[in-house]
């Protein structure tokens, strides 16, 4: 007897890949100043993870609390002036829309491809205070935003540190299948 079926290995491959393509989506399109193009893609991996999913009604539910928790938290990181993303749209005075993209596409992701952290609250805590402001940071190098000031990006760096420490185990609760 087997753990998962090849169906579930396959989705989570697909969900895996889906999120990469997703993330250099947003992450290339805003410091290209292409983020329509950065939307469509997500919307089309978000739209591929609900189809192949069973319960669209707790997904939904699954996006909406890790985009409001990434819109409260990026917004809260504009406005602490440590960071400038690119591509403020629709407007300057929140998060823009290519960083909701990324908090839903990364939504997909805990009940796919970051299922194994079910229940590993602790571990999910450690790889979100390590992950998350790696990814921030691979965005920063790769133009999508800019620290501005080497302060910044060093409270900044913390800041996401401590608030990924806390999403990851939130979030993982909130994956739970009702």
């Amino acid at each position: 007897m087997t753990l998962f079926s090849s169906r579930d290995v396959w989705r989570k491959i697909w969900n895996f890949v889906l999120f990469q393509i997703g993330w250099f989506a947003c992450i290339l399109g805003a410091a290209h100043q292409q983020i329509w193009i950065a939307i469509g893609i997500s919307v089309i991996c978000i739209g591929i993870y609900l189809w192949l999913r069973d319960n669209a009604r707790s997904d939904y539910q699954l996006l909406l609390k890790a985009f409001i928790y990434g819109l409260v938290v990026d917004t809260l990181l504009l406005q602490l002036g440590w960071i400038r993303f690119e591509s403020p749209v629709p407007l300057s005075a929140v998060s823009p829309v290519w960083m909701w993209a990324l908090w839903l596409i990364f939504a997909t992701t805990l009940r796919e491809s970051m299922s194994w952290l079910k229940g590993k609250y602790v571990l999910g805590a450690v790889l979100g205070a390590i992950a998350g402001p790696l990814c921030y940071e691979a965005g920063v190098r790769l133009g999508a935003a800019q620290w501005l000031s080497p302060d910044m990006q060093v409270f900044g760096l913390v800041y996401l540190a401590v608030v990924w420490a806390l999403a990851m185990p939130i979030l993982l609760y909130f994956s739970q299948e009702n």
